[in-house]
């Protein structure tokens, strides 16, 4: 059916709250473990269900880096991927649908007013976008006419905005791909998310059949925001990398202290010692824990040194943006690996099905094969580096 009425600021408010336990009610540390309870039923589901979506807007993952004048927490960099890292090691899937907090820094790139009517109605306003592969477009004097099917659309069974990527003939976008803006209601969600990684965030197709949606509700991913606060001057890209980084760090985290819970009680059927016991183990053990700590440790230290150059007034430099991809690509990885060590150091028991190693094992390794942190950044940064132009959108 054709939709043709354009968005406007109200229709893109998230719905009300469910009338559950207030925000004032629910704590981080009693979500974590409902989390942990229920990370296979997300599994199963593949997604999260609205009644965790809702949980985790009232800790804040969808407010953190809203302006406080529209009742947001404005928080810096470093503590947001905390909170993201913090809710990854309960359940990877959970952390990367609250990662989308971040869509806020995209959504900055709108015109101001349409920015403030969205955080305005609900400064938790859940957003959830697909923009690959990049539709085509129709310009009209109305506004710019969509259809098309989009891959990837993370989180968008709990999103009450949604965008996609479009490609409109005669706007120049630099080599970045344009989203547009539009409520979920305009949107159609095909649950075909079947993976082995990552499996509970709701990746599903999203499809867009012929709506019509104004100009300036559309925007350049990445493109220059319209607000002044300083977060929004913190490099976009190498944040939206970042958030989704730290999902591997929590993941990992998470696989080591699996380990270490278990190494007692796992011995062997052939009679051998407990794993804990096993030299080769408590030697591997300790080589993960520190590349986990050191991959981590550069992490952050990249992040508050950018953040702490905004905060003097200065612009991040080529090089700081860099570290932060460099990072986060390399945090992503070693998460990646750690948790694949974790599954080896558990022996034959972790082969069974819904084993948190196992889980955590495949997590760990989709995250490190997303676009922002595949095996090409490591070559964009290593070219920045030796004085070479980086690619649209690096770093």
């Amino acid at each position: 059916m054709t939709q043709t009425a354009p968005l406007s600021a109200p229709e893109t408010s998230a719905p009300p709250m469910p009338a559950t336990a207030g925000p004032e009610d629910i704590t981080l540390d009693a979500v974590l473990a409902e989390i942990r309870e229920r990370r296979t039923e997300f599994e199963h589901l593949t997604y999260v269900p609205q009644d965790m979506v809702t949980k985790l807007q009232a800790v804040g993952c969808y407010r953190a880096f809203v302006p406080k004048e529209l009742g947001g927490d404005a928080l810096s960099p470093a503590d947001y991927c905390r909170l993201i890292e913090t809710i990854s090691a309960a359940d990877a899937s959970t952390g990367w649908v609250a990662s989308f907090g971040v869509s806020t820094i995209y959504l900055a790139a709108l015109p101001p007013e349409h920015f403030a009517a969205i955080y305005r109605a609900d400064p938790d306003t859940v957003f959830a976008g697909a923009l690959f592969p990049p539709q085509k477009a129709i310009a009209t004097d109305a506004g710019i006419r969509i259809s098309g099917r989009w891959k990837y659309c993370s989180g968008s069974m709990g999103a009450s905005v949604i965008g996609v990527g479009v490609k409109v003939e005669g706007l120049n976008d630099g080599g970045l791909p344009r989203m547009a803006v539009m409520p979920r209601d305009k949107v159609r969600i095909e649950m075909d998310w079947n993976v082995i990684g990552l499996a509970g965030t709701g990746s599903h197709d999203v499809v867009v059949d012929d709506v019509l949606v104004p100009e300036d509700w559309t925007f350049v991913r990445g493109g220059a925001p319209r607000r002044d606060e300083t977060i929004f001057r913190y490099p976009s890209m190498a944040l939206a990398a970042q958030v989704l980084a730290v999902v591997g760090l929590g993941t990992a985290r998470d696989a080591l202290d699996t380990i270490r819970r278990i190494a007692e009680g796992y011995g062997s059927i052939t009679g051998a010692p407990t794993i804990g016991k096993r030299a080769y183990v408590q030697s591997e053990l300790a080589k993960a824990e520190a590349k986990l700590r050191s991959a981590r440790g550069y992490f952050y230290e990249a992040t508050e040194a950018a953040w702490e150059t905004l905060l003097a007034g200065d612009a991040v430099s080529p090089e700081a943006r860099t570290h932060l991809r460099l990072a986060s690509t390399h945090a992503a990885h070693t998460g990646a690996e750690v948790a694949r060590t974790a599954f080896y150091l558990a022996g034959t028991s972790a082969i069974v099905t819904g084993h948190p190693l196992s889980r955590a094992m495949n997590d760990a390794a989709a995250v490190a094969q997303h676009a922002f942190l595949g095996e090409g950044t490591w070559q964009s940064a290593g070219g920045v580096f030796l004085g070479q132009p980086g690619q649209p959108g690096y770093p």
